[in-house]
């Protein structure tokens, strides 16, 4: 066919109508995807019933918003579709025989492209205007359209004026099309997701174990929008991610993510695909800050393993005890395995890199999100090796290299409330955890999960503080063992050589109602461990309660006893005690001075050795 005229393009305008005429029977067809969807062309294709319209076959990589492949077109024996995913409108059709889905890894889906295992005979893309010099953007789908269009004998493109020129392996010229139409519709796009409650609390607690510095994957929905208020305050942050959205624009132009520290493309947010509002592709027009690259860039685990602190975070819809996860089927991205098993390796080979689940512990219809199972839900990934944490609104999990044990009270203890004690019922069955393992349905309800603390102490020694919970069984048996015994001594006033399962779990099982445990943990997200514990035990005659603390040595003399202390104080006040009382042997001198330090009114005797203290709360407001 004749090729176009960069310098008169706009006379080779035909109608959509005349490029059905071009279409043979027999033919596989090329769509652009997602938020570049050739709309024009393909509303006019698939609502006409010319002669040659026969037996197409439309090969689309997934199916995002209105476009597309309804199951109603694909009732006629006319069309055939073949995806890389069967989430959203395919999944419904793929059972049918009607859709034919290549299991494949995203980042090999332009090698399959390039190798004419899939012969494409046409190639229908959206793209913008062309500039001075003739050529156009694909704007905000790059994937696999060039090798689309560079093995097809007919290209298409859509010139949509309101696609933004977008930067980065985008381009593409004049010359490259047979074909030009004109689109009569916007590009597709989607208003940020509305916050609500139980997500906002999953953010805050995703956001908690991200840390400065860290290479992001994002999507769209109601997590990844719900984060932004909780990430502004970090520092350097990078984008490595298939998908590009408001929330981080937003991220970008609050000075968040500065990308200095990731590679490749240093500097820059690196993604294929945006999906957003129109303020959003407003602000992607001819923006320098955000590179737009094929999947085998993006997807290709090894250069996602370069970026150091790489963190793939995702969205579930349902996860198992033992860490399988069910992933969302509808909405404006669709995730399948094939993108993010990519994306767990590159995860997996960054350093200190991370691979983040979360999901709210019930659904909007108030159905659990937790099940002992996940049996025949559609759209699983079963790699349970490779997911590290999953977080929901009452915590955080943490299942890298954990046994199956750990992992189910892990689970168990970020569940919703009211489901914990079926699952603890199906773990013991199951056998995942001990058939003794104690259970508080009381306790369950009244962890307060909003103690979370931060703080950094003499020498750059970074604690993180909470509530204790009875999945920390086996992080506190490693922390007593590795407590010397004068340390043990002071703590239990007698020698304590070994902590059976029957007594940690009854230790680490706090009744909240009377007593409470904090403790503190160093390290990442992943691999943390407990350094400290503190708790007091009320004196229901005396309204005081009785405190006692477990420091590691390492971490003595910087300060964490006197922090705890205050967080201690500040709960105790809050359940109307009065004071704390404690036993201290005399020549813990370090533990003495704690108190001392609390500047609160004491009384202390020394009795056979053991100084008896006092230690009263001044009402509040009282200097």
């Amino acid at each position: 066919m004749k090729k176009i005229n960069k310098l008169n393009w706009e006379e080779h305008l035909i109608p959509p109508e005349t490029v059905l005429t071009k279409i043979k029977p027999g033919m596989t067809v090329f769509i652009g995807t997602g938020p570049a969807s050739p709309r024009t062309i393909m509303k006019v294709l698939l609502n006409s019933d010319v002669h040659n319209l026969r037996d197409i076959e439309f090969v689309q990589l997934t199916i995002l918003g209105d476009i597309v492949l309804s199951a109603e077109k694909l009732n006629a024996p006319n069309y055939r579709v073949k995806t890389f995913f069967s989430g959203f409108v395919a999944s419904h059709t793929i059972a049918s025989g009607l859709v034919d889905l290549i299991p494949a890894y995203s980042s090999e889906i332009p090698k399959i492209i390039r190798s004419r295992k899939i012969p494409i005979d046409v190639a229908i893309v959206q793209i913008t205007p062309p500039n001075e010099a003739g050529y156009c953007s694909l704007g905000v789908a790059v994937d696999v359209a060039k090798e689309a269009m560079e093995q097809a004998s007919l290209v298409i493109g859509e010139i949509n004026t309101e696609m933004p020129f977008t930067f980065g392996d985008t381009f593409v010229s004049t010359d490259d099309f047979d074909l030009l139409v004109k689109s009569t519709k916007a590009p597709i796009t989607y208003e940020p997701t509305a916050a609500y409650e139980q997500m906002e609390k999953v953010a805050s607690n995703v956001a908690s174990i991200i840390k400065d510095g860290d290479c992001l994957s994002f999507s769209h929905g109601a997590l990844f929008d719900s984060l932004v208020p909780h990430l502004i305050s970090k520092k350097d942050l990078g984008i490595h991610s298939l998908y590009f959205t408001d929330a981080l624009a937003t991220l970008v132009k609050s000075g968040a993510v500065t990308n200095s520290k990731k590679s490749p493309f240093r500097g820059k947010s690196l993604t294929s695909y945006a999906i957003g509002s129109k303020a959003l592709m407003k602000w992607l027009d001819r923006n320098p800050l955000v590179e737009f690259q094929g999947i085998d860039w993006v997807c290709n685990p090894q250069f996602i393993g370069q970026n150091p602190q790489f963190v793939a975070l995702y969205e579930a819809r349902k996860v198992d005890l033992l860490g399988s996860i069910a992933f969302p089927l509808q909405g404006a991205v669709v995730t399948g395995p094939g993108e993010v098993i990519d994306f767990f390796k590159g995860a997996e080979a960054s350093q200190d890199g991370c691979i983040i689940i979360a999901l709210p512990s019930r659904n909007m219809r108030g159905e659990p999100n937790i099940l002992p199972a996940l049996m025949d839900y559609p759209n699983q990934l079963r790699m349970r090796e490779s997911v590290h944490i999953i977080v929901t609104e009452y915590g955080v999990a943490n299942l890298k290299w954990k046994t199956l044990r750990e992992r189910s009270q892990s689970l168990i203890d970020i569940a919703h409330p009211d489901d914990r004690e079926y699952l603890m019922e199906q773990a013991r069955n199951k056998k995942f955890i001990y058939p003794n393992q104690i259970f508080s349905t009381i306790s369950a309800h009244l962890y307060p999960a909003h103690i979370s603390e931060k703080k950094i102490f003499k020498g750059g020694i970074t604690v993180r503080f909470r509530a204790i919970k009875p999945s920390d069984e086996e992080s506190m048996r490693r922390f007593f063992y590795r407590c010397s015994d004068e340390i043990i001594f002071y703590r239990f006033f007698y020698s304590i050589k070994t902590m059976s399962h029957d007594k940690m779990q009854e230790y680490v099982n706090v009744d909240y109602s009377k007593e409470f445990s904090i403790v503190g943990l160093t390290g990442n997200a992943e691999d943390e461990q407990i350094v400290a514990e503190a708790r007091f035990v009320k004196d229901e005659r005396t309204s005081y309660g009785d405190i006692a603390f477990l420091i590691e040595e390492a971490y003595q003399g910087v300060g964490i006893g006197s922090y705890m202390l205050n967080l201690l104080i500040s709960v105790a006040r809050e359940h109307e005690i009065k004071g704390f009382s404690a036993e201290v042997i005399s020549d813990n001198q370090p533990m003495i001075k704690v108190f001392e330090k609390a500047n609160l009114p004491l009384d202390a005797r020394l009795e056979n050795g053991v100084y008896k203290i006092k230690m009263h709360f001044k009402p509040t407001g009282v200097s």
